[in-house]
């Protein structure tokens, strides 16, 4: 089992984001707990890549349309951090 954690501002964003993309954060979760990121991979729809640059280290995943959820790995705690719930807006805040 792996464990999630989601930084304050994204449970903040989760009431302002439309219901399928909600319910599709959910399912990402739900596959994430379970078998952690590499259960994302064989998951085509969800596109989960690393990403470059200042984000180095962290990785994405497509919730639909322009929605991505920026998260970071550490295996040592087998512990997902959920960094941020973006339109798709990569910069640093």
């Amino acid at each position: 089992m792996w464990q999630i954690l989601e930084h304050r501002r994204v449970v903040r964003r989760l009431a302002k984001l439309p219901l399928e993309i909600l319910k599709r954060y959910e399912k990402w979760k739900d596959i994430v707990t379970l078998s952690g990121p590499p259960g994302l991979a064989e998951i085509r729809g969800f596109n989960d890549e690393p990403l470059r640059g200042e984000w180095k280290g962290h990785r994405s995943s497509r919730l639909g349309g322009q929605f991505r959820v920026i998260y970071k790995v550490e295996s040592e705690r087998v512990t997902v951090k959920v960094i941020d719930l973006t339109a798709h807006d990569y910069r640093k805040k």
